[in-house]
């Protein structure tokens, strides 16, 4: 039985595995320019974040109807409920969709048929989060929210992701302004490629309550010191790290570091159809490259719980750090 844990970074369309790629590509009649998923897998291989999003965007495609969206995230919650996830807070890129002609309410509803059964299918909780392409502008964020409006019931609080660099968070502050007023949660992605400048500006500027990455905090003592007395968590993905080059080899990933120092790391997916592993996969690669002890490993899986917006309900919080304490690692 594996360990208990909560995914707080995972984007729904990077768990498109070549196999339901083809088998959505085929009911909605869309030609993907790839002969089988053999060779579809062998393009999943990266130089850096903007070759992963092209292709990321490039397969989104097949992806048209409620029920592709129910699909594909009932596909990641059993993957994700078999590596010992029991709680997902799972981000959607709402404007890539709605670029192609696919509305709002057809992702958020056929997302939400997947969620809504979740727990009695896959014993997983789970929260949306909507993020914002920050290649995008800020009106088309702005956007968005209105447009997410209709459906705020189903998503707990707004994220910020896509091509980082030249792109820094103070670009999005009216909309986390207008978010926040609205009581939506807010998260940002920032210091993966982007320096640990865009940290300090999702703290400040955006007054994000995770740091999702944040690999680059390691380059600034004071920010490390903050996030480490203000317990910012940091959604880490150590698989995507080293598929996207942000870092050579895994044996060279800082979480070993970063938690020596004290930081709230936390370990995650991000793109798993991509990346080369799911959740379990990355708590178990990152256990051998770096040689984590098991109690850093319980510590990791705690962290996971304890950032999550659980705060509507702390006994369900509780329950799930209770399993994390009596979890008995095997041999």
């Amino acid at each position: 039985m594996p360990l208990p844990k909560a995914e707080l970074h995972l984007h729904i369309e990077g768990t498109l595995e070549p196999e339901l790629a083809f088998a959505l590509a085929a009911r909605n009649g869309v030609e993907l320019p790839y002969a089988d998923t053999e060779e579809l897998r062998k393009a999943y291989q990266f130089s850096d974040l903007q070759s992963f999003l092209d292709l990321y965007y490039e397969l989104m495609a097949v992806l048209r109807t409620e029920q592709d969206f129910e699909e594909l995230t009932d596909a990641y919650l059993e993957r994700a409920a078999a590596q010992g996830v029991r709680h997902a807070e799972i981000f959607f890129d709402p404007q890539a969709h709605m670029a192609r002609g696919v509305g709002i309410g057809t992702v958020i509803e056929g997302l939400g048929r997947a969620l809504d059964r979740s727990e009695e299918r896959h014993g997983v909780s789970t929260q949306l989060i909507m993020c914002f392409l920050r290649d995008q502008s800020a009106e088309s964020a702005m956007e968005t929210l209105e447009a997410a409006k209709p459906y705020l019931n189903r998503i707990v609080g707004v994220g910020l992701d896509s091509a980082e660099v030249g792109h820094p968070p103070v670009k999005f502050r009216e909309v986390y302004e207008a978010a926040a007023a609205l009581g939506l949660r807010r998260v940002a992605h920032a210091g993966e490629e982007g320096p640990p400048a865009y940290i300090w500006e999702a703290l400040d500027v955006l007054g994000v309550e995770r740091v999702d990455h944040g690999l680059r905090a390691m380059e600034d003592q004071e920010l490390v010191e903050r996030l480490v007395r203000e317990r910012v968590p940091l959604t880490l993905c150590p698989l995507s790290n080293v598929r996207l080059r942000a870092v050579d080899v895994l044996e060279q990933h800082p979480l070993g570091r970063m938690l020596d120092a004290g930081l709230m790391c936390t370990v995650n997916s991000d793109d798993p159809a991509y990346f080369g592993g799911y959740v379990g996969d990355n708590f178990h690669a990152v256990r051998d490259a770096l040689g984590l002890e098991l109690e850093q490993m319980r510590v990791l899986a705690r962290n996971s719980f304890e950032a999550a917006f659980l705060e509507h309900d702390e006994g369900r919080r509780g329950r799930y750090l209770a399993e994390v304490e009596a979890y008995e690692f095997g041999g």
